[in-house]
């Protein structure tokens, strides 16, 4: 038996050899057209003849068979292990979280900007265990522990890292996971440079536009800048002068809303503030939209009338007049402005940005991908928008990791306008990732949309990424064994 078994193998091999011969002759012969020879390529590389598997062992005939088979995941097998972090001193401080598996790959997402890594670490204990590209169900799991503002970003980074795990898992782009793309760049906008010598602010500007290839900026118009001129305000001293929007007690400007401060902006005010945006305007041109933030805490009215100034210079947005929730008074504002209206960076989930779509209260939508709900979320805010006839521009202020989450999400949503990026003049914020394409992470104001690379498409650079810790947590992805266990019962139903 084993004479003539030994007899089919060599016979085999003869056929065997005979055959790659005659292949190769064709894949060599100048006649043979080129979907022909990428063919019989293919097929010398991958297939097994039936010799093959005679004159080899059983372990042996597996793994010529299995080659090219991606062992890196077995998605229907995957499961969440650790949450671990790192805190970045970037716009305040930023945590990124990393998910870890059993079968040792990881996503990343990022809790937002100036918001507590707390936020997520606290929903390990519901995740662990469990298969990280459920993200649709896990994100109902979750999505009850997230709040409009910084109170969403551990959900939403949560959200970030499981689209991450599941493109890694199943080797493909977070956009093509969300329907596919639209775009192969995605059009950033950034903050004018400061200056206070307009010669010098020119330079600047030609350096934003020519140089770092800014096709869209965004400047303040803030009622800061009446400070220190008499007459610009009313009801200026009550409140101490400084104007400042981001710190105070319960009772400073900071935390008191717009129709509660009793400041108005006199004429010679208005003047003074359309004057700053003429003198951009005439910096720049018409050719490049600009938009404008940050004016202030003041009324329905005023923000009516500080509108109507800036009217003729033809802004792309007038962005968070008011708070957000005030869909009423935001209708109001746009029927009454030619310059469009735009707010959404604190709002959390679709249901928030309801009303002011249905209502036609804006123009434009802004969500915050790491406030609105992640990539899925904010993909379907911006189609909700898209079906109402709004566009939908995107604020963001955070680390290379958030950045290409809302990258994949810009890319894969039509109505989509420009992306925020908020760390330009930031000599280092590149560095901290790699991409793992080989390409640039932004080209002469775009980013570059990963065609091919798995999830969000980028590394951590670890040596680079330590040098810009927070001073308070130096911690590098530490183990979180203290979050692992769930003490309570989550269900919002009876």
């Amino acid at each position: 038996m084993k004479s003539i078994l030994n007899q089919i193998i060599a016979s085999n091999k003869e056929v065997e050899r005979a055959e790659k011969l005659a292949v190769q002759a064709e894949i060599n012969n100048p006649a043979t057209k080129d979907s022909r020879r990428n063919f019989l390529r293919k097929s010398a590389v991958g297939g097994i003849a039936l010799g093959s598997f005679l004159s080899m062992s059983i372990e042996d005939t597996v793994a010529q068979a299995t080659s090219k088979v991606n062992r890196a995941s077995k998605p229907s097998e995957l499961k969440i292990t650790d949450i671990r972090y790192c805190v970045l001193q970037n716009v305040g401080r930023t945590p990124i979280i990393r998910i870890d598996t059993n079968q040792g790959i990881y996503g990343l997402g990022e809790v937002r900007d100036g918001a507590d890594e707390r936020y997520a670490l606290m929903l390990k204990s519901r995740l662990l265990g469990e298969n990280p590209c459920n993200v649709e169900m896990l994100f109902k799991t979750i999505k009850q522990f997230g709040m409009h503002g910084r109170q969403a970003g551990g959900v939403c980074g949560i959200e970030m890292a499981l689209w991450d795990l599941c493109g890694k898992a199943y080797n493909v782009p977070c956009w093509q996971l969300l329907g596919g793309r639209y775009r192969d760049k995605v059009r950033l906008y950034a903050d004018t440079p400061e200056s206070d010598n307009l010669d010098e602010f020119k330079e600047k500007i030609k350096f934003r536009t020519d140089t770092q290839g800014y096709t869209w900026l965004k400047m303040d118009i803030s009622i800061g800048m009446l400070k220190n001129k008499p007459g610009g305000v009313v009801n200026n001293k009550v409140w101490g002068g400084g104007f400042s929007q981001w710190s105070g007690d319960f009772h400073s400007y900071a935390n008191t809303k717009h129709p509660f401060t009793a400041i108005q902006i006199t004429p010679q005010g208005l003047d003074q503030m359309a004057k700053v945006v003429e003198d951009v305007r005439g910096i720049v041109g018409y050719e490049i939209p600009i938009s404008s933030d940050h004016y202030g805490h003041f009324d329905l009215n005023n923000a009516i009338r500080l509108g109507k100034a800036l009217d003729k210079y033809r802004l792309a947005w007038l962005e968070d007049m008011v708070p957000w929730e005030y869909t009423d008074q935001w209708k109001q504002i746009s029927e009454a402005l030619e310059t469009p209206t735009l707010t959404g960076e604190d709002i959390y989930l679709k249901e928030g940005f309801k009303a002011l779509i249905e209502g036609r209260a804006v123009d434009i939508i802004h969500p915050d991908l790491a406030s609105s709900g992640g990539l899925l979320e904010t993909k379907r805010i911006g189609d909700y928008a898209e079906d109402h006839g709004i566009a939908m521009a995107m604020h963001f202020a955070g680390s290379p990791v958030s950045f290409m989450a809302n990258v994949h999400c810009a890319a894969a949503t039509q109505n989509f306008l420009a992306l925020e990026h908020h760390s330009v003049d930031v000599p280092w914020w590149e560095s901290i990732v790699k991409t793992t394409d080989g390409r640039k992470l932004i080209d002469k104001g775009y980013a570059n949309v990963p065609l091919e690379a798995p999830g969000l498409g980028i590394e951590l650079v670890d040596e680079e990424l330590k040098k810009h810790l927070s001073p308070k947590d130096k911690s590098y992805f530490a183990p979180t064994d203290q979050w692992n266990d769930k003490r309570s019962h989550d269900r919002l139903w009876s």
